[in-house]
Order: structure tokens, then sequence, then C-alpha cells
């Protein structure tokens, strides 16, 4: 019983160090983020205050802006103006008054006088359903058709799957999207065609309407992790321990499921982690499509009509959700593979 305490106590000792280490490198990634962003858009050569109040704005308006975004102050005092607004807030002068940016404050359009994060927080639950639902699907699919072309390595039903996930990975997304909705939505009539619905107004609308971008995303994907969890599964039956299992009788399932597909997960996690916290920038050509009014979406039109400080909030807001992405799959890594939080 000491013996157990032990060694939990260590584990769990381990485990804190593990995470403290990995909160660490969230924040010191977030704060490169962030420095690279704001040099990129709002020090690079050009008249910033014009670029960022956009081509409507009045001379007046324009000076406005530059006493606003401090433009006569030397650059780091601009950027720890930019980082303490993200952190604990800052104020607006209107012209008329002053209006209070709460944290994490990442601006103000000047196109739609509207608070960027309010702006980020009205479209991030569209853009969030439609990359989970896609997700989940896309794992299912993906990582099953990947155990069954493994397990049936070498057969006709493992070259039909292999054919078929390579036309699923050469297939751009809005071409089977569009297909779907033709006959699935136009011609069967057996899903409506996609608008948004508030979970919290009817979790079954929601999904329904999202049944048809969840699937065009997740065929496109699953090809991806079916490859993935294929080779990985292969590689992992290969090695010697497998063999082993084998030769002490232990049955070809249980050798799948309990030895070759815990091998497989490390990098479908990692692939997980990166898909999903791009998708939160990246699913521009779905949410146009099937005019879903999502994070992607508002991307385009912050950067057709010119509105800096929506287009910076938004790869803000997708490098924030790469970043803890990535930090929940280290985690997941640590909880598979106690050898990781030793790492």
């Amino acid at each position: 019983m000491s013996g157990f305490l032990s060694r939990a106590t260590g584990f769990f000792g381990g485990m804190g160090g593990f995470l403290l280490r990995r909160a660490v490198a969230a924040v010191v990634t977030l704060f490169a983020i962030s420095v690279i962003i704001y040099a990129v858009f709002y020090v690079a050569p050009g008249d910033v205050a014009q670029i960022t109040c956009g081509p409507r704005c009045s001379p007046e308006q324009v000076r406005q802006v530059a006493g606003q975004l401090k433009l006569d102050d030397p650059v780091y005092v601009r950027y720890w103006d930019f980082l303490q607004g993200i952190v604990a807030g800052r104020d607006y002068s209107t012209g008329t008054g002053t209006e209070h940016c709460s944290a994490p404050c990442l601006g103000l359009s000047y196109q739609s006088d509207q608070q960027v994060t309010q702006l980020i927080l009205h479209k991030l639950p569209v853009t969030g359903s439609l990359a989970l639902g896609a997700m989940v699907l896309w794992l299912i699919l993906g990582v099953g058709t990947g155990v069954l072309s493994a397990w049936r390595r070498g057969r006709l039903s493992e070259r039909v799957l292999t054919g078929v996930t390579l036309a699923g990975t050469a297939t751009p997304v809005f071409v089977i999207g569009l297909v779907l909705m033709i006959v699935v939505c136009g011609q069967l009539q057996w899903l409506p065609f996609p608008q948004y619905v508030n979970f919290t107004d009817d979790p079954t609308q929601w999904a329904w309407n999202l049944l048809l971008p969840w699937l065009s995303l997740a065929l496109i994907e699953a090809a991806k992790y079916a490859r993935l969890t294929r080779a990985s599964m292969l590689e992992t039956l290969a090695e010697d321990h497998v063999r082993t299992f084998r030769a002490y009788g232990v049955g070809e399932r249980s050798i799948i499921g309990r030895h070759a597909l815990k091998g497989a997960l490390a990098p479908v996690i990692a692939l997980t982690a990166n898909d999903f916290g791009t998708m939160f920038g990246g699913a521009v050509l779905s949410e146009t499509l099937f005019g879903l009014p999502g994070i992607g979406r508002e991307l385009v039109h912050a950067v057709n009509v010119v509105d800096l400080p929506v287009v910076v909030g938004l790869v803000l807001v997708t490098g924030f959700f790469v970043v803890l992405a990535n930090a929940v799959a280290d985690v997941l890594y640590a909880v598979a593979d106690r050898r990781v939080v030793l790492t």
C-alpha cells in the first residue's frame, strides 16, 4: 500500500511540474505570437493610421486614430499599451466621449464601431460548433478506417479503403460540400440547407442544420487521419513485442485494440490538436460555402473592407486556439504515457 501511495505521489508531483512547464511554454509562445503580429501589422512600413481607420476615413478621423494608437511614441511603448489592453483592458476616445474596452481588449473596429472582442465572441460559437462536430466525425471515420485498413492489410478491402482515402485527400472541401448540398439538400431533401441555429435555442435543430457542414469537413479530414492511423499501426504491428504476443497466442483483435491502436494515438493526438486549433481561422471555405456567420467568414470580410483591428484580433484568437489545443494535446500525451511527464 505504501509503495502504491509513493508511486502515486511521485506521478502526480511530476504531473504538477509537467503542467507548470507546459503552461509557461504556452504563455511564452503566446507572447511571441503577439509580438510578431503587432510587428507585422502595426510596425510595418506604411500609413498605419490610414490602414487601421480604413479607406473611407476623413483626415480628421485618421488623426484621431493616430492619437489613439500613439504613433508618436516609441514602438515598445505602443506595444506595451497594446499588450496591456489585452491583459487589463483600456479606454478609447470616441470623439464625443470615452469608451471602456474590458480585457481581453483586442481593439476597436473603425468600420463597424464595435469592440473587436465583442464581435469575435458573437462569431465564436458558430466556428466552435463547426470545428467540434467535424472533429468528432473525422476522428470516428478516420481512425476507424485506418484501423480497419491495418487489420485487413493485403486484402481487397484494404485496397478499396486506400483508394477512397486517396480520393478524399485530393478532393477540395468546397467540391464535396457543393455536391452534398445539391444531392442531399436539393434533390433528395434529406437535410435542410445549412443555417446556424443557437444550441441554447434548439439543440436538435442546431445539430441537424450543421450535419452537412460537419460531414463535408469530416470526409476531407478523415482521409488524412485514416492514412496516418494505418501507417502508425502497421509500424507498431511490425515491432518485436507484437510478434511476441502473437507467439504466445494472443488474438489479433486484442493486439489491434490494446497495443497497435495505443501506439497510433500519439500522432493522431498531435494532428487533431493542430487541425482543431487552425479550424478557428481556417474554416473560410466551409463557412462561406454554407453561409455560416463564423470567424473565418468574418476574417474574409475584414480583409475586404481593410478592417485592420478585426484582422489582428482574429489572427491573435486563431493563434491562441492553436497554442491551447497543443497544450491540451501535451496533457493527453502525459495521461496516455507517463514517461512524457519526465521529459
